[in-house]
């Protein structure tokens, strides 16, 4: 069947999300899920409003939601954003600054889906390949695009970027400078400073990740009220439902339960990433709630995954040039990380 599709659709692919297994029985350490619950918090928020409300449309604004956030983070309302996962508000990005032919700059590796949204605008990536350490590279500022992603930690490789380094860059950008925070409360840095200080930096964080909210979808934006006005446009009118709304206010409100839940994690991240190199892997230093392991002498990583899947255990794989040694693992619990270690011992 030919579909009249826009000529930039039909000649693309689809983003593909990591997998999720139809079958129970699995350790799933594939998709940089939180291995903790939420807050008890949450749950009794999420209860609360699911009742006869549910008839009516959510608040457009989430003000509620967008008011804790700014309480909690130590920002002004008319500065903060909400959207249906951090991902919303990159299609946001992406409609509100990338028409037919404009580059978007990100270094590379990094999250595919920024790709997919720009080739729906009918734009195109520009990527600066990562060095071997994943440190910024020094030509990302010369592109002049009118946007430029950096995720920090970045996914892949679960590596950051030093708020000064980022400070620089984005003096240094010809447009705005986008910093994709998913998995900034496992780290020890946060460029959300920035988000205050300069008038071209947009910050991105999401709930999935560290607040164990992934099925609520829930992301959070800061930057000038300027940009934020532009966002807004593109924005879908009730882009986050009563739900979401009342779940993300109860977490931020809660944010002890999910500091707690990330020093689990973290102490987790530790012993994983001292057991991998016993194990003929090389883990690149992670400040997310994920590894990346390259297996040693430039192997591939695929028979590995293949057989850890067929055992169970899912872990993620990139078939691409770059990364094809490499699997990156989520951090679950140590009773996961130990089957994990335990698998791998009697594979290699």
């Amino acid at each position: 069947m030919r579909v009249p599709f826009r000529r930039t659709i039909g000649r693309m692919e689809g983003y593909v999300p990591g997998e999720q297994p139809q079958e129970e029985g699995f350790i799933k350490l594939n998709t940089n899920e939180n291995p903790y619950p939420p807050s008890p918090a949450v749950l009794r928020a999420i209860r609360a409003e699911a009742g006869a409300s549910l008839r009516l449309y959510p608040d457009p604004g989430a003000t509620r939601l967008r008011s804790q956030a700014a309480l909690t983070y130590g920002f002004d309302l008319s500065r903060v954003i909400a959207g249906n996962g951090s991902d919303d508000l990159l299609a946001m990005v992406a409609r509100a600054f990338v028409g037919e032919g404009d580059a978007l700059c990100c270094p590379t590796p990094t999250y595919t889906l920024y790709d997919t949204l720009v080739r729906i605008q009918g734009g195109r990536i520009k990527g600066i390949p990562y060095p071997e350490d994943y440190s910024l590279p020094a030509a990302l500022a010369a592109s002049r695009a009118k946007v430029t992603i950096v995720a920090s930690p970045n996914s892949p490789s679960g590596t950051g970027v030093p708020t000064a380094s980022l400070a620089d860059l984005a003096d240094r950008v010809a447009g705005v400078l986008v910093v994709d925070e998913a998995y900034a409360d496992f780290s020890d840095t946060t460029a959300l400073s920035l988000a205050r200080e300069r008038e071209n930096v947009i910050v991105l964080r999401t709930l999935s990740k560290s607040f164990s909210l992934a099925g609520m979808r829930i992301g959070l934006g800061f930057a000038h009220p300027a940009i934020l006005a532009g966002l807004n446009k593109v924005r879908d009118s009730y882009n986050l439902g009563r739900l979401a709304i009342a779940a993300g206010e109860a977490a931020l409100k809660d944010i002890g339960w999910m500091e707690k839940n990330i020093a689990k994690i973290q102490k987790t991240r530790a012993s994983l990433l001292s057991a991998l190199p016993s194990l003929g892997f090389s883990p690149f230093p992670s400040q997310s709630n994920f590894v990346l392991a390259k297996r040693s002498r430039g192997r591939s990583a695929r028979p590995v995954y293949e057989e850890l899947k067929r055992r169970k255990i899912l872990v993620r794989y990139f078939d691409t040039p770059r990364l094809s040694g490499c699997l990156r693992i989520t951090v679950g619990t140590d009773d996961e990380v130990g089957a994990l270690l335990a698998a791998l011992r009697e594979m290699l």
